[in-house]
């Protein structure tokens, strides 16, 4: 193995690492959210709370799949990818708009930050 292929490899599993921990914290954040909105508020609660358990539950998802060994391609990588980077600004977007939600929203654009620059990495 040449020393270019032995760094790329090590910046690919620093990428990937970092986006699972940008994952991690994002679906802590927004599970601690969710748990913060009154369920039986508004509709735009409601909404809220929605989207902050979808962003954890796909922020999950992907951390598994980049932290497990499992059979996926890296076209299916990607397309997790993708997925997590799109429910994360969606999720920033809709929750950027309401009080205490700093944390939260932080979190969202970190990880869909670190999906992007994991993507970036796959050839």
């Amino acid at each position: 193995m040449t020393t270019t292929t032995q760094q790329e490899l090590f910046r690919f599993l620093e990428d990937r690492f970092a986006c699972a921990q940008a994952c991690t914290e994002c679906a802590r954040a927004c599970a601690l959210r969710a748990s913060l909105v009154d369920p039986d508020g508004t509709e735009e609660q409601e909404l809220l709370r929605r989207k902050a358990i979808m962003c954890a539950e796909v922020c999950d998802a992907t951390c598994r799949v980049l932290s497990e060994e499992n059979h996926l391609d890296e076209a299916g990588i990607r397309v997790q990818l993708e997925w997590c980077r799109s429910v994360c600004l969606e999720c920033a977007h809709v929750l950027e708009h309401h009080s205490g939600t700093d944390q939260a929203v932080k979190a969202c654009r970190d990880c869909a930050q670190a999906c992007s620059d994991f993507m970036a990495t796959l050839a």
